[in-house]
């Protein structure tokens, strides 16, 4: 989709996104200089979690399977030392 920046330096996202992602006015926005002519533009929030609801924060995840299941074999004993024994 095309936007043309305007004489101040704004660009405006287009209303079929702003609905999609419920963006609000005067909602943070990060921008950043991916290389000359790219840009990446991010909600301020995007990488913020808010709320403690961290099982929706991981669900959202775009990258799935990439956090496999723990070796247990080099687990530590859940028994304190000896010389703490009566």
């Amino acid at each position: 989709m095309t936007t043309i920046l305007s004489a101040n330096g704004l660009l405006e996202i287009p209303e079929e996104y702003r609905k999609t992602d419920d963006l609000k006015p005067g909602q943070r926005c990060d921008i950043e200089r991916v290389g000359r002519g790219e840009y990446r533009v991010r909600t301020a929030d995007a990488g913020e979690i808010t709320g403690g609801n961290w099982v929706e924060w991981l669900l959202a995840c775009p990258e799935k399977g990439w956090l496999g299941e723990s070796d247990r074999s080099e687990r530590t004993s859940l028994q304190p030392p000896s010389h703490f024994s009566e």
